[in-house]
């Protein structure tokens, strides 16, 4: 690692401590050349194919997880940082299974799971894309399939 400020590899580690999701660390560091100081974080690399709908693969990327749970959850009562918590709980869940690849349906059906007992609002907009609902029938039977009780945010 290099110091961002003058370039040089002379650092000391000053902090360390679990960040905002169980999967990473933030460092805070300061640099023996310049004296500044900066903060690092170090995160698990998952290393999971995923199979696309069309056939092709791709590395698992936790950050398109992140911003696909959140276009699901803007303007509801699920926060940014519960957001990250739950991408982060999923890549977590995701590792423990420790294969190498899965199906975007898999994935989806993980969130369905999640989101189903978080918010109703983000879960119905979150099946809208992943199903790829054709009629207005079909969302209906998706609204339908929520039960009162599976909400905890009413």
């Amino acid at each position: 690692m290099k110091c961002p400020f003058c370039g040089t590899e002379d650092l000391k580690v000053t902090d360390s401590r679990n960040a905002l999701d169980a999967n990473a660390i933030r460092r805070r560091r300061e640099c023996l050349h310049c004296n500044r100081r900066f903060t690092t974080f170090e995160t698990i690399e998952l290393i999971i194919q995923v199979k696309k709908r069309d056939g092709l693969y791709e590395d698992f990327q936790e950050d398109k997880l992140t911003s696909g749970l959140e276009a699901a959850c803007r303007h509801t009562r699920i926060s940014y940082e519960q957001v990250r918590t739950l991408a982060s709980k999923i890549a977590g869940e995701l590792m423990e299974r420790q294969v190498r690849e899965i199906s975007t349906k898999e994935i989806g059906e993980i969130v369905m799971k999640y989101l189903k007992t978080m918010d109703t609002i983000a879960y119905i907009r979150f099946a809208c894309v992943y199903r790829r609902f054709k009629d207005i029938g079909e969302l209906m039977e998706a609204i339908q399939s929520i039960e009162p009780k599976d909400s905890v945010l009413k």
